[in-house]
């Protein structure tokens, strides 16, 4: 079944539907994502678990509000974790009080 979907594959490639392999599997996966939304969920946990994402994208990936997106976290047991302030934020901070000031 693989090699008859494989085969199905060459022939969009070949009639210039799609410009190539990637672009096709690309498509598809998006159809998927969009058809299923629990995967959309499933791929956005899993992609802030293992720190490939912000909890912003994992909660845009998703496409539930960052607020839901949190309490789906905390559903599934998984620490909302906030990353420390880089030097370079922290002194732009300081920049932008200073000129309020």
């Amino acid at each position: 079944m693989a090699d008859t979907i494989l085969d199905d594959l060459k022939i969009l490639i070949e009639k210039g539907t799609y410009p190539d392999r990637d672009e096709l599997i690309k498509d598809a996966f998006r159809a998927l994502l969009r058809s299923k939304p629990h995967l959309r969920k499933e791929l956005a946990i899993e992609l802030y678990k293992r720190q490939k994402v912000s909890l912003s994208r994992a909660s845009e990936i998703s496409g539930i509000n960052l607020e839901d997106f949190k309490e789906l976290l905390k559903e599934e047991g998984i620490k909302v974790s906030v990353p420390p302030l880089s030097k370079e934020i922290d002194k732009e901070v300081k920049e932008i009080l200073d000129i309020c000031q």
